[in-house]
């Protein structure tokens, strides 16, 4: 019930987030595609925001109009998780509803991007020492369709996901995406969807954020902007983890986008605010200067 009710409210939540002319002073050097890809984390919150028209689906869509255009997207969702790496590699995944209880609109919407077997296959290889596995069965599920529909509305670009292996550490994962480099060379967006703070248990109805989680919400920020990522990794030596990271599967998409980030790309965050006491909706950019 509690999950219910957050995915009807947090999307309307708007006091409290930051504002465009905010987002936009990131952009004061836009990303140069200089043959690489920028790379994501987003706060993804309620899948609320795939319908509704707030101050987050508004700033990931303006964030969409500026960044070079994709040859196809990859999504590492919170919600997909399975023993061993898979990859979806089907023609035209599904638009998987992932959740009950929710407004018709929202059980009804479709998002029919064409899926990349090539990429998928190309990710494969790449990962041959990981033992990846094609996926024919997932789809595209609300942490990946709840995001991209207000970015690329008109579902063209080709979009798959990797799924997050409940075998492997944090490190292991990390060591995983650091080895998905080459995707950013060829054209692929790759997006961590997620949040860095994600406690249902102690959501609270209004935008007043908890100490703990405005605290570790800021702890991590610092983290990123520095360049050593290894306290990120180990995250259960965070003050307030256990708040802040109940169950791990939405803060370690943050991982798979930090691993991509190399010496001379730039870090920006964008909606850099706390809803409903426990859900950071802070999203993280990595681009090219």
């Amino acid at each position: 019930m509690q999950r219910r009710k957050f995915i009807k409210n947090a999307a309307l939540a708007g006091t409290a987030m930051i504002g465009l002319h905010q987002f936009a002073r990131a952009w004061d050097n836009e990303p140069k595609v200089n043959g690489i890809m920028p790379v994501l984390f987003v706060g993804h919150g309620s899948p609320m925001n795939a319908i509704e028209q707030n101050k987050f689906n508004a700033t990931w869509k303006e964030l969409a109009a500026k960044l070079p255009t994709p040859k196809a997207i990859m999504v590492v969702s919170a919600h997909w998780e399975t023993v061993g790496t898979k990859v979806t590699a089907m023609p035209n995944p599904a638009t998987i509803h992932d959740f009950g209880g929710f407004p018709r609109e929202l059980h009804e919407a479709e998002y029919p991007a064409p899926g990349s077997p090539e990429f998928a296959r190309i990710t494969k290889e790449l990962l041959a020492k990981w033992e990846v596995h094609e996926d024919q069965a997932w789809g595209l599920d609300h942490g990946t369709w709840s995001v991209l529909m207000p970015m690329y509305p008109e579902a063209t670009i080709p979009v798959y996901q990797m799924s997050l292996d409940v075998r492997k550490k944090p490190e292991e994962q990390f060591a995983l995406a650091q080895d998905l480099y080459e995707l950013r060379k060829r054209g692929v967006l790759i997006i961590g969807s997620g949040n860095i703070v994600h406690n249902l248990r102690m959501m609270q109805w209004n935008d007043t954020a908890y100490d703990w989680a405005s605290a570790f919400n800021a702890n991590v920020k610092d983290i990123i902007s520095g360049s050593d990522y290894s306290k990120l990794i180990q995250y259960q030596s965070l003050e307030n983890y256990k708040y802040a990271i109940p169950t791990p599967e939405h803060y370690l998409p943050l991982l798979y986008t930090l691993a991509l980030k190399k010496n001379n790309d730039t870090i920006s965050f964008f909606n850099d605010v706390t809803t409903n006491g426990s859900i950071a909706m802070t999203g993280v950019l990595i681009h090219s200067v």
